[in-house]
């Protein structure tokens, strides 16, 4: 009995090593604007948070900055193809002409469901969100928003790069605060894996803002580079510019992305 008790106990610790040894690296939303179309393993916590994220534009009404300090997105897999995400923003600094501010920024609830098998060349994942007015009234608008996205990517061919697109449909609420609008966002991403832990991409990213009180287009060149530690810890940095005069001038960032 104790050698089938021994034998039993050596083969479930060789079956442990061997899942976790085939276990792919962690996939984060993070760094780009692009949302991944891979979820957390189930029953695993990952953690993605920037360090800091730092915009700045100037325009004829004057210089602006805005930073977030430690914004998150606490995940858990829920099953093999869906996991549930909560967005928190401890704090937000805006500094413009004539204003100062700081505080706690809005929330966001997530959920991400992939389309299509894990071992699939070609990825899908529906991403639906509500934002919560958790900010001050200086800070967020103070209104429930939410949207619908749609993630995907193909690798293209054998040249080790992956292209992705992320159409998203948002209902937001009016500048006047009487109502919703559409708003939709799109990005084309394109990355590269430059050996086992380094990557790199670029992207374009547009978003169209269809307010009653007059349609705002934004629109960004971005690149981002991410290192992998080991299978569970990514770290990131990236640039954003604005390429018209709604978009601000440039945006930087640092994050690092955990799972447990």
């Amino acid at each position: 009995m104790r050698g089938r008790i021994f034998t039993s106990a050596i083969w479930l610790c060789l079956s442990s090593a061997s899942a976790a040894a085939d276990e792919q690296p962690i996939c984060a939303d993070r760094p780009s604007k692009s949302t991944g179309a891979c979820t957390v393993p189930e029953g695993r916590f990952q953690v993605e948070t920037g360090l800091v994220d730092w915009s700045h534009d100037h325009s004829s009404d004057g210089t602006m900055d805005f930073t977030t300090i430690g914004s998150s997105l606490l995940k858990y897999g829920v099953s093999d193809r869906a996991d549930v995400e909560v967005g928190v923003t401890p704090l937000e600094l805006l500094r413009a002409p004539g204003e100062r501010e700081s505080g706690f920024g809005d929330m966001l609830l997530r959920v991400k469901y992939r389309l299509t098998a894990e071992d699939a060349a070609f990825q899908a994942a529906l991403d639906p969100f509500v934002k919560l007015p958790t900010a001050n009234h200086r800070l967020g608008n103070g209104k429930v928003e939410a949207g619908l996205g749609l993630a995907a990517s193909v690798p293209l061919g054998k040249t080790g790069l992956t292209i992705a697109t992320d159409p998203e449909l948002d209902l937001l609420a009016d500048e006047d605060g009487h109502g919703r609008h559409a708003a939709m966002v799109q990005v084309l991403n394109i990355g590269a894996s430059l050996g086992s832990k380094l990557g790199v991409s670029a992207e374009i990213w547009g978003q169209w803002d269809w307010d009653p009180a007059g349609t705002t287009k934004q629109k960004s060149a971005d690149a981002a580079i991410t290192y992998l530690l080991n299978k569970d810890v990514q770290l990131d940095g990236g640039a954003n510019f604005g390429l018209n005069r709604e978009t601000p001038d440039v945006e930087l960032y640092a994050g690092i992305s955990k799972r447990f």
